[in-house]
């Protein structure tokens, strides 16, 4: 198997890498969210 590293190739996978990141972001950041909803909503303060 011959592998060669193509600097070129890199640089236009990074646009599926950011793609990629940002998804896992929003992802998070909905996570986050809904618990603090919930945590608001369902906290016994009595």
């Amino acid at each position: 198997m011959d592998f060669m590293f193509e600097p070129m190739n890199f640089i236009k996978n990074l646009t599926y890498m950011g793609k990629g990141m940002l998804g896992i972001l929003i992802v998070m950041g909905a996570i986050i969210l809904v618990t603090v909803i919930l945590n608001k909503v369902f906290s016994n303060k009595g």
